[in-house]
């Protein structure tokens, strides 16, 4: 009887070892590759970061304004403003007082670094007091806080003359009443006219409306002037407008006009070709007679307290001769 020689299998572990070693090399391939990936990606933001940015800085440096501040602020801005005027009317008051007051210490503050004398607290106050005024009170109202704001400073500043060492010549003090007078008109009493239009009957909606077109001229006068503008409009007072720029704001101010006259505003197509038309003469004049102030003064922005805007009063105003310009085309149609 004759056996078979035996067969030896191979040893399992070597196996198994061989096994670990491929899992360990296809593991370290795909962290290879994962790494490869990452850092393929990683160059790519960082281009496409730098080309944004080489983008933004030609954009700053052509219109004087942060591209991406400018956007998240005005987005915030009009997202609280859209709430008080859609959903609750009244709710209006409290944005108004917001903006009425901040604005009006703004300037306060800026004319104080000139060397004028301001008391902040009453100006804060008149500001903030005419909105609730004009909106409950009416044009009464409004009338009532403008020269009660105004009496309520011309004492605050006479008071401080009592102290020995807050007496000055009287043509200073005449200048400090004079500089408080203007924040009275050009902040305050133009101002009011949003609350009280925005309390008529569907005066929410000319509010709403006179806002777009102001928003309509800021953005066709932006795209025109950073694609076309060559010829300055202004060069003394505003480098950086330019015809080209006032054209586009005022083909985006007719057509935003009487699209909102025909179908926000209940009113004739043509009514829309005149809303246009006056809210882009009375934003583009509110731009250049904020321009000359800020000349005047010596300084580039009211304040850095909104990035990419500056101040309160350099992105209202365009809207505060506006709002009174609005008042009025309302007496007049609605």
């Amino acid at each position: 009887m004759t056996h078979e020689p035996r067969q030896e299998r191979p040893p399992r572990r070597s196996s198994r070892t061989d096994l670990r070693a491929q899992v360990r090399a296809t593991r370290a391939d795909l962290g290879r590759q994962v790494q490869s990936t990452r850092a393929d990606i990683e160059r790519q933001m960082q281009a496409t970061r730098a080309q944004f940015e080489a983008t933004s800085v030609r954009i700053e440096a052509r219109t004087g304004r942060n591209l991406i501040g400018a956007i998240l602020i005005g987005l915030l801005l009009g997202g609280a403003m859209l709430s008080s005027l859609i959903f609750i009317k009244a709710l209006f008051i409290i944005f108004a007082v917001f903006l009425a007051g901040f604005t009006a210490l703004e300037l306060a503050e800026a004319l104080r670094r000139t060397g004028r004398t301001i008391p902040r607290v009453p100006v804060g106050i008149a500001a903030v007091g005419i909105v609730p005024l004009a909106y409950y009170g009416g044009a009464m109202g409004q009338v009532l806080g403008i020269f009660g704001g105004i009496a309520l400073i011309i004492v605050c500043r006479l008071a401080l003359l009592a102290s020995p060492a807050r007496r000055m010549p009287r043509a200073e003090v005449l200048r400090d009443l004079g500089a408080a007078f203007l924040i009275q008109v050009y902040v305050v009493l133009l101002a009011s006219f949003a609350v009280l239009l925005t309390a008529q009957e569907g005066g929410q909606w000319w509010t709403l409306a006179f806002l777009i077109l102001v928003i309509s001229a800021d953005v066709g006068a932006y795209a025109s002037g950073l694609s076309f503008g060559k010829h300055p409009m202004a060069p003394v007072i505003s480098p950086k407008k330019t015809w080209e720029g006032f054209a586009g704001a005022g083909l985006a101010c007719l057509l935003a006009g009487v699209i909102l006259a025909v179908f926000m505003l209940q009113q004739p197509w043509w009514f829309g070709l005149v809303f246009g038309a006056v809210i882009l003469i009375t934003a583009t004049f509110g731009d250049l007679a904020e321009s000359l102030i800020k000349r005047d003064l010596g300084i580039k922005d009211m304040s850095s307290w909104l990035p990419g805007h500056g101040g309160f009063l350099d992105r209202l105003d365009s809207v505060l001769p506006s709002a009174a310009a609005a008042y009025a085309l309302y007496v007049l149609f609605a």
